[in-house]
This record gives structure tokens, sequence and C-alpha cells, in this order.
């Protein structure tokens, strides 16, 4: 292994993130800290609006104008991305750092062929090939997603949803990227097409031998897919660990409470959901975010935020339970 390799291909530090919305300051993303190790598959988990596509747009700096990172820093390969000017970070996107979104269909230009699109990407990014080369290459990326030629000269609109998504990863892959982040790239997929994008994403990964942030609220998908998992809740993590650990020994409640959520094939029972509804980001409960939902709130948890600490090598978590368990 270089030396290269010993670091870290992703270093996010006290990431904080805030929404200017009519009722006032949102903060969405709240002291957010990880790293993706190169090759590694790191799973970002937890409800809709707890701040993790949120996360996932800071990383490409493709925020909406109403949000604004207010402190942490975003390193990649070394490189502050939070210092780069758009210009330099255009330079990074699809190069180094590449998205596969949620929505493939609103990410397609309606207008135009797959092969135009694809085409100005690369030439975005200084590809300068003849044109018959460039074809044959975009036909040579489609195919390595299991798409056929013909899907070149094709709208998007012609294409199902899980040949609009390959077509996604596709392009995401075209420069051979260090880092790919799928934003629940099979959310809008019936569950035979979530299999055939999933296998096709992972097997692209590898083939380009990027790490990949894979995105989502699914636990059992992300139980096949990654090696090391972060649970998100209100905007902060709650728990980071390998995924073996976290389904063994899951060390916050509300991540036990995802893992049970999950359907059984073993026993004949009515799913079981997470009581009540994920906190407002506009007014945050004081103490844990999670105590008016966990089973296990004490006094203490009403009133003081747990810190995420490191409670055996590799693993985190942030919860008042550990203090009383230690």
């Amino acid at each position: 292994m270089t030396g290269r390799e010993r670091e870290p291909v992703l270093r996010v530090e006290d990431l904080r993130i805030s929404y200017e919305t009519p009722r006032g300051r949102l903060r969405a993303v709240d002291g957010v800290t990880f790293q993706v190790w190169p090759g590694e598959r790191f799973g970002l988990v937890g409800e809709s609006g707890c701040g993790k596509s949120t996360v996932a747009l800071a990383l490409l700096r493709l925020l909406p104008a109403a949000a604004r990172i207010e402190s942490g820093r975003i390193f990649l390969d070394g490189q502050d991305l939070t210092a780069l000017d758009e210009a330099g970070m255009r330079r990074v996107r699809l190069a180094r750092i590449a998205l596969i979104p949620q929505g493939a269909m609103n990410s397609l230009n309606p207008v135009l062929r797959i092969r135009h699109q694809m085409a100005d990407a690369l030439r975005a990014h200084g590809v300068d090939w003849p044109e018959r080369q460039l074809q044959d290459h975009i036909r040579h990326l489609l195919a390595q997603v299991g798409l056929p030629p013909e899907v070149a000269g094709m709208f998007p609109h012609e294409l199902s949803g899980g040949m609009k998504q390959r077509v996604c990863i596709a392009m995401a892959m075209a420069l051979r990227p260090r880092l790919i982040i799928a934003d629940e790239p099979t959310s809008a997929l019936d569950v035979i097409v979530q299999r055939v994008v999933a296998q096709t994403l992972l097997r692209v990964v590898d083939e380009v031998g990027a790490a990949l942030i894979l995105i989502g609220h699914d636990m059992g998908l992300q139980a096949q897919l990654v090696d090391r998992l972060a649970i998100m809740y209100a905007g902060r993590l709650v728990e980071t660990g390998t995924v073996e650990e976290i389904f063994d020994r899951p060390q916050h409640p509300y991540t036990r409470l995802l893992i049970e959520s999950l359907p059984s094939l073993e026993v004949r029972q009515l799913p079981r959901g997470i009581p009540g509804l994920p906190p407002s980001l506009l007014q945050p409960p004081a103490g844990c975010a999670f105590h008016p939902r966990c089973p296990h709130a004490m006094e203490r948890c009403r009133v003081e935020v747990p810190a995420l600490k490191e409670i055996a090598p590799g693993r985190r978590s942030a919860c008042h339970l550990n203090d009383a368990r230690g």
C-alpha cells in the first residue's frame, strides 16, 4: 500500500450547514465528522430530512442558494474543497468526485440524446478526442453498465427508470473519479430493478477503483452493499462502525429501532416502525434530539446533547446510555 493509499480519500471535519427559510435559520448538518478510505464502501443512513443529502451536496459544492456552509472543512485527497473557487470546483467534479443522483429523470436533459450529454461532460473536462473516438468511448461506457450501444442515440424519455439510472452510473465513472457518491440510487425502482442497478454500481466502483458513499434509508440494502455505516439523525451522526458491528451490537437506540423495523423472513409479524416523528430542525428539542422518541430516555437526555464518542476501536456512538454502561 502506497503512502497515499494510507490516507483517507475523503475527510470531513466538523461540517455545519444551515438553510435560511422564511421561518428562520434551519441547521441541517450540525458538526458532522467522518472519513472514507480508498476503495471503501461507506454508507450514510437516516430518515428523510436528517441531512444526509445535504452532506452529499456539500461535498460537491452544489448546495442551493438558501444553504450555507457555516463551518467545517472537506478534504479530498488532502485538498480542501471548501477553499476552491467555482472554476476550481468545476474541474474537480466528475474528474475526482462524482455524483449518481437520486432522480435520474430530473438529472438528464430531456431534449438531448444520451451521447450528446455524455460528450458534453467529457469535453468540459478537457477530453479533446476526434468525434468517432469519443462516440466509441461513450458506447464502451454504456456497455460497462450493461446497456446496448443504441442507447447512446436515445432521449431519456425512451428509457426505463433502471436504464436511466445506469446511464447516470456510466456518466459518473466516465473519468474514473476517486470518489463516487450515490444518493439513494435505487429508491424509485422496483425490487428487481433495484438489484440490477445495485450490482451494476458495485461492479463499476470496483472496476474504476473508486471509494463509494451510498446514501439512503434502507438498512437492508446498506447491509448488502457497504463495509462501514454512519447513522444520522436530525443533522448529527449518532453512530458509526462496520456493518457487522452495527447489526450485531447496535449502540444507539435509534440504530436499534432502524434495524428492528426491517421485515423478517424468519418471524411472521407486522412491521415495526419507529414511534413518533423526526424533530423540526427549526425548533429542535433540547438535549438529545432523539429523546422524545427514545424508549430509554433519561432525564439527562432531555437537557444534555450527547457527544459522539469512541466506545471501541473504530466504533463511535452519541448516547448517554454508553456512559451508563461504562
